[in-house]
Parts: C-alpha cells; structure tokens; sequence
C-alpha cells in the first residue's frame, strides 16, 4: 500500500515538473514574431485607428491589439528610432531611420501594442516603413 502511494506521488511530481517545463520553454520562450514579413491584418490610416481607440478602447483593443497592422499616415514628429504619424500613432522601430521622413506621408508596417491614455497615442512596435 505505501509503495502505490509513493509511485502515485512520484507520478504526479513528473507530471508537474514536465508540465513546468513545458510552460517554460515553449510559452516563455517562444520564437519571436518576424512582424516584418508578415501579411498584415488591417491597412488603414492613422486617423482612423485613433478614432476607433477613442470610441471604445477595449473594442479597438480586441479587433488591433498584438495584430499586424500597416497605417498611413502624414509623419508629424520624428526622433532616431521612432516616428509619430498624425500627432497620434507612435511607432517604434528596430534600428535607427536613415531617412527623414518628417511631413511626409508614409507607410508604416508593424504590431499593435495597444493605446497609451496618458500621451492619447496608439502604440505600434517592431515597425518598417513600407
């Protein structure tokens, strides 16, 4: 009788440990996005993403929110890494812009993080310009 206890708990703390494992490599550390060479999920211009988060934030999250997304937009405010479109939509990009991209219209692809109440900014990172 002790030893079928023994080999049940045994069992149950491999099924644990193997379930922890499991979490740990293959949610935590799974491949990273190449939002890059992704088809995106929604083209649309950076007016009309930010007056979808500014009439329902939550509604704009479950239709943008982690997805791909190409915006267009004129370029309002430019810095080494980073570009806002229509004074609303800031985008982050991996590597520094080599070219000046200020009031000029332009196309950004990359993944929705989300809106920033506090600046009143739709988030885009891993951005391209298209």
């Amino acid at each position: 009788m002790k030893r079928k206890k023994t080999a049940i708990v045994a069992s149950i703390l491999l099924l644990m440990v193997s379930a922890g494992v499991y979490f740990y490599y293959g949610i935590i550390f799974k491949e990273a996005r190449n939002i890059e060479s992704e088809t995106p999920d929604f083209s649309l211009t950076a007016k009309k993403l930010l007056e979808d988060y500014n009439e329902d934030p939550k509604n704009a999250d479950s239709i943008y929110l982690n997805k791909t997304i190409e915006i267009t937009g004129l370029a309002t405010k430019e810095t080494d890494s980073s570009l806002i479109l229509e004074n609303s939509v800031f985008c982050l990009f991996k590597e520094k812009l080599k070219d000046k991209m200020i009031n000029n219209k332009t196309t950004i692809k990359g993944k929705c993080i989300g809106y920033d109440e506090l600046f009143m900014e739709v988030k885009i990172d891993q951005c391209t310009v298209k």
